[in-house]
């Protein structure tokens, strides 16, 4: 029974509004089902959005905000509970911990090194905890079409969905929280 829900997003406010609305469908999602939001913690872009969105339908917001963060003062007003790491290597490992399943929003360079930190602790036992790739608009196609190319050359033990589920909705990724 899934209880909290680590998701994975940009802090950046340069984006497709596309991608804010489906921030704050997920955001929603995770309060109208009763679960908690684990996170970065940023008062900015998705992640922002996607708190927002939580806790206007009552989800708990857990921030897992690295030192840097408070030093300049972009940590979100909306958190319940705040939790520090000295860094980002260490609000991974808190998120992960945190967290039943990780979702990953369409996102950048941190969105990356936090999806593929929770796929390869999962590939040698750390966990089995997936992360559900939240397709907006086809925006994990080619990552998922590389990480098929992985397994097929042999790259990727077990498969990828042993690590990765693909959610195209909201309704999609409903079903995934409700059956995990």
């Amino acid at each position: 029974m899934v209880g909290s829900v680590g998701v994975f997003c940009a802090a950046s406010e340069s984006i497709d509004p596309l991608y804010f609305r489906c921030a704050a469908e997920v955001g929603d999602l995770i309060g109208t089902m009763g679960l908690s939001l684990v996170y970065g913690g940023a008062a900015a872009g998705l992640m922002e959005a996607t708190a927002a969105a939580a806790k206007k339908s009552g989800a708990h917001i857990v921030g897992v905000v690295p030192r840097v963060l408070i030093e300049r003062n972009r940590v979100s007003t909306l958190l319940d509970e705040r939790v520090v790491t000295a860094n980002l290597s260490d609000r991974k490992d808190e998120i992960l911990g945190r967290s039943d399943i990780l979702v990953a929003l369409p996102g950048g360079i941190g969105t990356l090194d936090e999806v593929f930190h929770v796929a390869a602790a999962a590939t040698i036992g750390y966990h089995s905890k997936k992360v559900v790739l939240y397709n907006v608009d086809g925006y994990w196609d080619k990552m998922i079409a590389a990480l098929e190319t992985m397994q097929s050359a042999g790259f990727v033990r077990g498969g990828v969905g042993n690590f990765f589920l693909v959610a195209d909705s909201v309704d999609k990724l409903k079903s995934i929280l409700e059956n995990i």
